[in-house]
């Protein structure tokens, strides 16, 4: 078994699956058992963003945390998708594609705003998900110069960076061997401030150590403010998380000193993405943050998003032609996600979940939403699935394709049809999801 999940995080594409299809048939046999929920993830980072996770173990992972599906989210990234598509049905769950870009609202009644990005205005991350799979291969076309922009700038944030690192008497990373090497953006990957985060923390722990002496770095020569489960996970030098919580300090207290602001072909307008996406027959989806307090995660400092202009946000992005909002129920208080869906269902838009993913740390489960005010999320997740594995085989299954023959039917209907087409499917044998889809439509 062991050897099994080395596997799933190889190098090589192809060794992941077939470790993948080894594990699939022990789970066939009966010989490899979990607890079942009705939980799903839909924004699972990987190894093509960034994430300690192969798509392939991160499948894994989603299934041994008892996940019923799971879905990869990489930043400017699809190359993930086909790999856990794959890995998601020989495990025997669900599975979903998409993205995550950033995108400025210049030209928009929201210019200038501070949307869902700590660490620059006007600009907002926004997922791209439901993608046909004949699609992806356009998709990535379509993320290549935003790519080739975002490396320019992210060698650049090294090089001031490491002018920083000098004047603590740290050595200096070099782009190639200590950032480059550590993702995958020469297989399709992209490359993120993550990336140098997690060198500069490997460089730290090499050159400071763990526990008080850490602590002492970051507080005296950095002058960080630590939160005290920070300070705790910190002073554990066995803690096996370490470099990771050490990058989510460095994140939320310390990057804002070498972060490069993006331009405006990294980010392009958000209207030319959503377009884009919508004539994929994909989904977008604008992403809540909401106002964050103490980050679950420790890598976002205190700060105001979006909560003070909701209702202004929301006819925006219903203009621009978003068709989804997604959210992450562990992220937010009670108050604001019943504030978010009120809006979501006045405006008529997809409800998404998910728990962002990139650290060894995080869990993959969502209890969340198994709560009476979110368990609606399963069923929208199902149908997400439903509408993706459609759309793959006959386009115009997309669930928001004009030409759908369900079109004219409201949303809540909608997203009713394909999501109990969704959860009674085979996920062996995904496609013939719109088999379901077409009974129901005769119906």
């Amino acid at each position: 078994m062991n050897d099994i999940l080395t596997r799933m995080n190889s190098p090589e594409r192809a060794v992941r699956l077939s470790a993948a299809k080894e594990l699939g048939h022990l789970i066939d046999e009966g010989k490899l058992k979990r607890t079942v929920s009705k939980e799903t993830n839909n924004h699972i980072h990987t190894i093509y963003s960034f994430s300690p996770y192969s798509p392939s173990m991160a499948a894994y992972k989603a299934w041994e945390a008892g996940l019923a599906a799971a879905g990869s989210v990489d930043h400017e990234s699809v190359t993930a998708g086909m790999e856990i598509v794959e890995a998601c049905r020989y495990l025997g769950i669900g599975s979903t594609v998409g993205l995550e870009v950033r995108v400025h609202f210049t030209g928009t009644p929201l210019e200038g705003k501070k949307f869902n990005n700590p660490d620059t205005l006007n600009n907002a991350y926004i997922i791209i998900h439901g993608i046909p799979h004949q699609k992806i291969n356009e998709v990535a076309r379509f993320l290549e110069p935003i790519n080739r922009a975002r490396d320019i700038r992210i060698e650049a944030e090294v090089k001031r960076l490491n002018e920083l690192l000098g004047n603590l008497g740290v050595d200096p990373l070099d782009y190639e061997k200590d950032v480059a090497a550590i993702s995958e953006t020469y297989d399709g990957g992209s490359i993120t401030e993550r990336h140098i985060l997690y060198a500069l923390s490997l460089k730290l722990i090499g050159r400071v150590g763990k526990g008080e002496a850490m602590i002492s770095f970051l507080t005296e020569t950095l002058e960080l403010k630590l939160p005290a489960l920070v300070s705790e996970w910190l002073l554990d030098d066995k803690n096996p998380h370490y470099a990771y919580d050490l990058l989510g300090v460095l994140k939320s207290g310390f990057m804002h000193r070498f972060f490069v602001q993006p331009d405006e072909t990294e980010c392009p307008f958000v209207g030319t993405v959503v377009d884009f996406a919508n004539s994929i027959s994909a989904i977008p989806a604008y992403s809540y943050l909401g106002d964050v307090g103490e980050s679950p995660t420790g890598d976002k400092k205190a700060e105001h998003f979006e909560d003070d202009y909701l209702e202004e946000l929301f006819p925006v992005v219903k203009k621009l032609g978003f068709k989804a909002l997604a959210y992450m129920p562990p992220r937010n208080s009670i108050e604001q996600l019943k504030r978010v869906q009120v809006l979501a269902s006045k405006w008529d838009l997809m409800e998404i979940s998910g728990v962002d993913i990139n650290s060894s740390r995080q869990a993959f489960n969502c209890p969340e939403i198994l709560m009476d005010e979110f368990s609606h999320l399963i069923g929208t997740t199902w149908a997400l699935i439903a509408h993706e594995h459609a759309a793959t085989r006959d386009i115009k299954y997309g669930l928001f394709n004009p030409e759908n023959p369900m079109a004219a039917r409201p949303l809540s209907e909608r997203l009713s049809i394909y999501g109990v087409a969704g959860e009674g499917m085979d996920p062996k044998n995904p496609d013939k999801v719109l088999d379901l889809i077409m009974v129901k439509e005769r119906e």
